[in-house]
């Protein structure tokens, strides 16, 4: 399913990664969902797992669906984190911030394993190590 994604702060996002928190399993669970409408979700086959992948489908993540009425078909939420980096577009049209809202993505069904903050980084970042 194509998507436009939208990152931002949630009140509990901010609380653990302000709290010192990110490496905590409730910053996982808050932070590693993908919001959607019940419509995109049924589509997908209610899969207990969705992967997020990049345009150009170089890089994806996995995290949790969570429904919700607050999206509209096709728009997708990921709080402000290390999961929703991983496929932000990374073009700042000169202005030094990426585009955090309304970057195209896919999101499909995945097995993959949900990885905590820090696991992203070190597959992402740290090349595995």
């Amino acid at each position: 399913m194509e998507a436009l994604l939208n990152t931002g702060s949630t009140i509990d996002e901010g609380r653990l990664a302000k709290g010192g928190s990110k490496y905590t399993d409730d910053y996982t669970k808050e932070c590693a969902v993908c919001w959607m409408c019940a419509e995109d979700f049924t589509s997908l086959g209610c899969p207990e797992k969705v992967a997020v992948i990049s345009r150009d489908r170089k890089y994806s993540v996995a995290v949790t669906p969570k429904v919700t009425e607050a999206m509209r078909t096709g728009q997708v939420f990921i709080p402000r984190s290390i999961w929703a980096n991983v496929v932000v577009e990374p073009d700042t049209f000169s202005t030094g911030s990426p585009r955090y809202k309304g970057s195209p993505v896919f999101v499909e069904p995945t097995d993959d394993e949900i990885l905590s903050a820090e696991e992203v980084v070190m597959k992402m970042y740290m090349g595995g190590k």
